[in-house]
Order: structure tokens, then sequence, then C-alpha cells
């Protein structure tokens, strides 16, 4: 039996890697491009969240028909593959410096670069096939942690936690406004009025609403650092 998310990752690698085949040629000079239409993508999903993205809205986006756009993607899984490569961008402009000081950069300018699109953190949690872009963060990453003398399985294991911290603290600030600070608004007479029964939780709480919201990226960052260190 054929898979057919096997196929769909296949033709995203097609696509995100340039290999032969992986836009039709045949038939009239294409109107559009496959960066337009990923752009178009992008637009909406900034916009309006990625749960609007589809091929009729980016279709509508171009003022094209749907079916166009099968030229140039062969559909939504490939889109979203070639939308979130091109969100995550090359790991340009990272300060040289101690490897500790090289892997803090790479965390922190993944963070602000799914900051920037923070629909980049369903997308990435997927399964999926990595581009070119999503790689060359690999590549940096790894460079940073050359010096340490790990397995090359565990320094991708370490990449995995702080791209994961890192993605996962882009989502919560992104989502700040519309949750923490309402939940916070909401528990605040709760918990202090039963403080006698969650003093450590009130006392958190109350820190945490008054505190730095860049202190728990820079806290765990830190931490899996000096993890890192410690087992180097």
């Amino acid at each position: 039996m054929t898979d057919p998310d096997a196929a769909s990752r296949a033709d995203a690698a097609a696509l995100l890697w340039g290999a032969p085949g992986a836009v039709v040629k045949r038939g009239p000079k294409p109107r559009f491009t496959l960066e337009a239409v990923v752009d178009a993508a992008r637009q909406i999903a900034d916009e309006d969240g990625l749960s609007h993205v589809t091929m009729q809205s980016v279709a509508d986006r171009l003022g094209a028909a749907k079916m166009a756009l099968y030229r140039y993607v062969p559909g939504r899984a490939e889109l979203d593959a070639v939308m979130l490569d091109t969100a995550f961008g090359n790991p340009d402009g990272l300060d040289a410096g101690s490897w500790r000081e090289a892997l803090s950069a790479w965390t922190l300018a993944l963070y602000h670069r799914a900051l920037q699109h923070p629909w980049v953190v369903e997308l990435a949690g997927r399964p999926h096939t990595p581009g070119p872009a999503e790689i060359g963060w690999y590549e940096a990453g790894l460079e940073a942690l050359s010096s340490l003398p790990l397995a090359e399985a565990d320094k991708l294991d370490a990449l995995a936690l702080l791209s994961g911290h890192a993605l996962s603290m882009a989502h919560r600030a992104a989502d700040a406004q519309n949750t923490e600070e309402l939940l916070a608004v909401r528990l605040h007479p709760h918990l202090t009025a039963n403080a006698h029964r969650f003093p450590r939780t009130a006392a958190a709480f109350a820190a945490s609403s008054s505190g730095d919201r860049g202190h728990a990226l820079q806290f765990g960052i830190d931490r899996i650092i000096d993890g890192l260190a410690a087992h180097a």
C-alpha cells in the first residue's frame, strides 16, 4: 500500500532541494513563481494565522484560479514545507566567540526568527523534510559545538533541546497578551486569597508577573549549556 505522507515528503524534498521534476515545466509560460506562491501563503499566515492558509486562499491572494497553483506546488503539505524553510532563512550574522557564546547566540537568533513568524512553531513540530535553510541552522549549531568532546548524535540532541526551548518560548511570547496576561489577571485574586494553601505558587506567580519575560528564555539557554559543559 502506498504511503501518501511519504509521497508528500518526497515531493517536498524535491521542491526544497531543487531536484529535477520538482516543478512542472510543460504548458504555457508560468504566470507566477514558487517564491510568489510561498510569499502569498506566508502573508496570510502572518496576518490571519496558519489555519487560514489554504490553496484557495493563496489563489485568491494572487488573483489566480486554485488549480493554477498546482503548477508550482503539489499540495498543502509541500507548501507548508517551503513556507517553513523560507521562514527559517539562513542563520547569518551569528556572533563568534566561545562555544557557550556561540550556542547562546544561535538559540537567541532562532527564537527571534520564530517570533517574526509564530506559525513556524506549529510547522516545525510536525513531521517534515528539512530544507537547505533548516539544515543551515544545524550546520551552524554543530560548528558551535565542534570543540566539545561529544558524540555527533549527542550534539544533534543538544541542538534539539536548544531549538525546542527557543521555539517554545517564541510561541509563549507571541501568545503572551492573549493567554498569560489574561491567566495572571484571572488567577491573581484567587491565589492571593489562597496564599496560605499555595504559598510557593502564589509567590512564584507574583514574581513572574513582575519580572522580565526574557529571563525565562536566557535562563533555559544557560541551564542547557551548563548541562552540556558538565557532560563534556
